[in-house]
């Protein structure tokens, strides 16, 4: 028999740890190849770890709720030394004895002043302490620093922020957490501090109440959503299009799309192309902001909000969007939405977006004002697409026909789009939407 160490899989180039939330195989439960170990979240999104080979689970290395370094040891399965292994899904397999792995770090010095555990009980991550360490940046300065981690931890891209901005002479003191003491205070025998509980508001609760306590799913998107608004000044702009030729259009080449392509045409990737139509006619929406740096990205990158079996929400990222054509785009909205109801998403789908859309619609509301997905500056919601009386100029006249009517709704950033921007921008979405060639060929 040989033991197997099943490592913590890389999840893409930009995330280096997750948490593990969920055991689905314990101790002596017999695993088969592609068999669900446990299941795993990122800072933005869940998934699950399969087994590359087939055998019998040993030992856990790591409890529900802790967070693991990318190629860390996480399990210890047992095989009968003669199974298949998945080799494109981690590393090979090596025989060890049973053991708990500790994670290496390179020793850089300085590192020692950050071995010691925070003052504030505040965890931080072996790269993070790396940075901090070859930066020569103290712990009590680390404790002051803002993050927007899972449960306000900090993570690499906020300590990167924080150090440029301090060479730039822009970044705020960092709070210090040491306490300063008097040599009459030194001299007196070391006794346990008092701890104050923190106030709490007091919550009525009556006896057919129920309290509910939030996912971390929930918790990560409500700490996202407060942030937003505390670092966006939110506008929203509002416009109604006539979108009849686009509905007679996709009522028309519907059937044959999907007999010919296997795929249902949403009216999803459709909004997709117009927006990346969009941002090409106007670029400086495609930004984002580092204090008072303004960032112009190069890619189109398009986000779609898509809700959850469990009412949360997630974001997946259709990457350079304005390169696909419809059917390229209908094909990545529908592999992405599919892939996120079922929890089948890679991390780095749900990154590195530009731009973002909801579709409000689909629960029958006709506009929203969306919250900005930072470090976007705008969202766009599109609202449920409803028949109603419109009034027509033609050569003989107005008239007044029944059309397929829509409400657009964008929310920008004010700090770097202004209303002449953001209103130009939502109305040629608009415009692509309402000029839709009848005749087109797909």
């Amino acid at each position: 028999m040989a033991q197997y160490e099943l490592l913590l899989p890389k999840m893409g180039e930009s995330v280096a740890e997750a948490t593990i939330i969920k055991w689905v195989k314990q101790p002596g439960d017999k695993i088969d190849l592609d068999d669900t170990i446990l299941e795993i979240a990122t800072d933005k999104v869940d998934s699950e770890v399969p087994s590359p080979i087939t055998g019998v689970l040993v030992k856990q290395l790591f409890k529900e709720d802790d967070i693991v370094q990318v190629g860390a040891v996480i399990a210890i399965i047992e095989t009968d030394g003669a199974t298949p292994v998945k080799v494109e899904a981690v590393e090979a397999p090596v025989v060890v004895e049973e053991r708990v792995a500790e994670p290496v770090l390179e020793k850089i010095p300085g590192m020692e002043q950050l071995s010691v555990e925070s003052a504030s009980d505040r965890f931080y991550s072996p790269l993070v302490k790396n940075i901090a360490a070859q930066e020569g940046i103290a712990l009590n300065e680390l404790d002051g620093i803002a993050g927007t981690g899972s449960d306000g931890r900090l993570t690499k891209d906020d300590l990167l922020n924080y150090i440029q901005n301090k060479k730039g002479g822009k970044a705020p003191a960092a709070v210090a957490t040491t306490p300063v003491v008097s040599a009459e205070q030194a001299a007196k025998p070391a006794t346990a501090p008092a701890v104050k509980a923190p106030a709490t508001a007091a919550t009525s609760v009556s006896g057919g109440d129920e309290i509910i306590e939030m996912d971390r799913m929930r918790k990560l998107i409500a700490e996202h959503m407060i942030m937003s608004k505390h670092t966006s000044p939110h506008v929203t702009s509002f416009v109604e299009a006539d979108v009849t030729n686009m509905v007679m259009w996709r009522e028309k080449v519907k059937r044959n799309f999907e007999k010919r392509e296997n795929e249902k045409i949403t009216f999803t990737p459709i909004f997709v192309e117009a927006v990346s139509k969009a941002i090409k006619d106007f670029p400086m929406i495609n930004v984002s902001v580092n204090g008072t740096q303004i960032i112009k990205k190069k890619d189109i990158n398009i986000g779609m909000a898509a809700a959850l079996p469990s009412g949360n929400l997630i974001v997946p990222v259709i990457k350079n969007a304005d390169q696909l054509n419809l059917v390229g785009l209908t094909k990545s909205v529908n592999d992405l939405a599919s892939r996120a109801r079922n929890s089948k998403l890679k991390p780095d789908e749900t990154q590195n977006g530009t731009f973002t859309l909801t579709n409000v619609g689909s629960f029958g509301n006709v506009m929203g004002t969306p919250i900005i997905n930072q470090p976007q500056v705008a969202i766009l919601a599109v609202g449920a697409i409803i028949k109603k009386p419109a009034v027509l100029e033609t050569e003989f006249g107005d008239v007044i026909a029944i059309r397929h009517m829509m409400f657009l709704s964008l929310s920008y950033d004010h700090r770097v789009v202004d209303g002449a921007l953001g209103g130009s921008f939502v109305r040629r979405v608009a415009d692509y939407l309402e000029n839709w060639d009848t005749n087109r060929e797909i």
